[in-house]
């Protein structure tokens, strides 16, 4: 479903309503909300806008569990950290308690944190179905969405939920949930504004299936829901 917008600002705020929306939901009918963050600059006037007075009141924040879609592998003090950025928009202003907080370990090896981070997606859904309640994504200039770059070998990824991988675009260790994760959730929403995304938006919803170019294709919930909240110069060469 694409939801789209006149400015980005209208855009925020309608997302900002559904992420209430899914979180009471949730909260209501099995006390708790899992809640995947994306990284990057997109999300962080999203996070900001949840923390503010007009939203923090709408959500009993003791009751969500927050997630990560992926991570650039520097510490988590770093400021290029998707961590940093959330900690600073987010969970600061809202007083989130540490346990709540779901972090990919970058002071381990990679390939350890991407373990351990599925031994924690484990943990917390009891050996249940990794199943979030809602996944944020948000969509490169090169159609890829969290740490699934074009021509990398996690798009091919089956059975892992968390992958570690080199990406040779960015010179940099990534740790990311795999498509094949990410798909059973509930609820997945991308978040993309700016005329610099039109181009891949269009790729990925409307192109030719191309999955080594457009990665955020292999975006397809299993019995759960996708939703594309645009601006409408994101959205302005795909046919509405």
């Amino acid at each position: 479903m694409k939801h789209i917008y006149t400015d980005a600002d209208t855009l925020l705020t309608a997302l900002a309503d559904f992420v209430v929306t899914k979180a009471n939901e949730a909260i209501q009918q099995q006390g708790r909300f899992s809640f995947v963050l994306s990284g990057g600059s997109s999300p962080k006037k999203l996070f900001e806008l949840l923390a503010s007075d007009r939203y923090r009141k709408q959500i009993d924040w003791t009751k969500v569990f927050f997630f990560f879609g992926d991570e650039r592998y520097v510490p988590a003090d770093h400021p290029d950290s998707n961590f940093l950025m959330a900690k600073k928009a987010l969970f600061d202003a809202l007083q989130i308690s540490p346990g709540q907080i779901f972090r990919m370990k970058t002071e381990l090896v990679p390939e350890e944190a991407a373990l351990d981070y599925e031994k924690d997606l484990q943990g917390y859904f009891v050996n249940s179905l990794v199943r979030f309640d809602l996944v944020l994504l948000g969509l490169g200039d090169d159609a890829h969405t969290a740490s699934l770059f074009p021509h990398t070998s996690v798009l091919q990824e089956k059975d892992s939920l968390v992958k570690a991988l080199y990406i040779d675009k960015v010179k940099m260790n990534r740790i990311t949930l795999t498509a094949p994760c990410i798909n059973q959730a509930a609820t997945i929403a991308f978040l993309v504004y700016g005329p610099s995304k039109a181009e891949a938006v269009q790729h990925v919803l409307e192109g030719g299936q191309n999955i080594q170019e457009y990665p955020a294709q292999l975006i397809r919930p299993n019995g759960g829901s996708l939703h594309w909240f645009l601006d409408e110069a994101a959205a302005g060469r795909i046919r509405k």
